[in-house]
């Protein structure tokens, strides 16, 4: 059977999510599927009543049974792919020595994709049956498209797992990335390794909430939580912060932090500390330590709606601590990247925390990813990145 030929008909009733253009259609509203689609391939999705409603790429592996490419008749082919690419791509400013993400998966129209771009190296995700499918279109439209010196992939996301994928990663086409790429983030310049480091490299959604935390920090002693290679702590620093302690679990994300102190000129002031973030506080708590800048940036700790309870309580320590740690006035930049747990329910977290830190605190701004990670509207869970900077009396 050829690409587009199977159908998927929804139940009754069902179509109301796609009338909203949604690109989701989980198994529950599948009513049945006339053809056999492999892996990927992309379907023809009607209504109960028999209306072409859109296109997307089917997925037996997961729940997640079709990712919308289209609503509408638009035909997916190796032209919808460059088109969309183009599109993505235009909405995006480049420049020497930038490091900015392309394509943003479903808020860009492209389920399951993602593009980050390195000072001339494009970094792909492919997430979701469909990518997986398309990587030869996808390749060939950024090759055209941005002529990079070289194309790497970067699939070994534990995601794919639930698309029935096995994690890859290695170079597409072009140049090999270099064992460190240096980006500049307005005069904060970072070493990046592409191969090896966490997501394709680095953390590009915090690049606004990092220009914040720089022009908080003036003379202030910062705690960088869960630091990666330094990112937080090495605005901090340029920004003029008296002294930056950045804790972090892996020795060899903070070799990186500290050769980026180094590029930096901020040595003097940066101290990269080994050991679980979560008992090096409570440590601190009885040492009787205090700072002026606190930031909680830690990993995803929901990964499923199952797993949003015991997430809220991990929340709940961590910012405790954090603002146990305080001094009094002192700055609390808190975040959450799990995208099960709500804006308002962070909040909720954040302030039970500060009950339980006997504190007072003030909401100053509520932040989100940087613009790069657009959000589309019809996509409410593409906005994963939550954060809040609070003053803490």
């Amino acid at each position: 059977m050829s690409e587009n030929a199977a159908r998927v008909v929804l139940k009754p009733g069902r179509e109301r999510s796609v009338a909203r253009r949604h690109p989701w259609l989980f198994s529950g509203a599948i009513g049945r599927v006339e053809g056999a689609p492999g892996p990927g391939e992309t379907v023809a999705v009607h209504s109960a009543g028999g209306e072409l409603l859109g296109r997307g790429a089917w997925s037996a592996a997961s729940q997640l049974r079709v990712r919308l490419w289209t609503f509408g008749e638009e035909p997916v082919d190796a032209a919808f792919f460059r088109a969309r690419i183009a599109q993505a791509v235009a909405g995006r400013t480049l420049g020497e020595g930038q490091a900015r993400r392309l394509v943003n998966a479903e808020s860009d129209g492209l389920p399951g994709l993602v593009v980050d771009y390195y000072d001339g190296f494009a970094v792909c995700q492919f997430l979701s049956a469909g990518a997986e499918r398309r990587r030869a279109e996808v390749v060939q439209a950024l090759q055209q498209i941005l002529s990079p010196r070289g194309l790497y992939e970067r699939s070994d996301a534990e995601v794919r797992l639930k698309e029935g994928l096995k994690p890859r990663k290695g170079l597409l086409a072009g140049e090999a990335p270099p064992a460190f790429i240096a980006i500049d983030e307005e005069g904060c310049r970072y070493l990046v390794d592409v191969v090896g480091g966490h997501k394709t490299g680095f953390y590009l959604d915090q690049r606004l909430n990092r220009r914040l935390v720089r022009s908080l920090a003036a003379g202030a002693e910062t705690l960088n939580c869960f630091a990666y290679t330094g990112g937080f702590g090495l605005a901090a620093a340029v920004g003029g912060a008296a002294s930056t302690r950045n804790l972090e679990a892996s020795g060899a994300a903070l070799a990186v932090a500290t050769q980026n102190a180094a590029l930096n000129g901020v040595e003097d002031r940066f101290e990269a500390v080994q050991g679980d973030v979560f008992r090096l506080l409570r440590q601190y708590r009885d040492e009787q330590r205090r700072f002026d800048l606190v930031v909680l940036d830690p990993p995803k700790f929901a990964e499923t709606t199952a797993a949003v309870e015991g997430a809220c309580r991990g929340y709940k320590d961590v910012n405790m601590l954090g603002m146990q740690l305080l001094r009094p006035g002192g700055l609390l930049v808190t975040f959450s990247c799990s995208g099960r747990v709500g804006a308002d329910l962070f909040q909720k977290v954040v302030s039970d925390a500060a009950l339980d830190a006997e504190r007072e605190a003030q909401v100053l701004h509520r932040l989100g990813q940087a613009d790069d990670h657009p959000v589309r509207i019809h996509f409410p869970e593409g906005w994963y990145l939550k954060g809040l900077v609070c003053r803490i009396a």
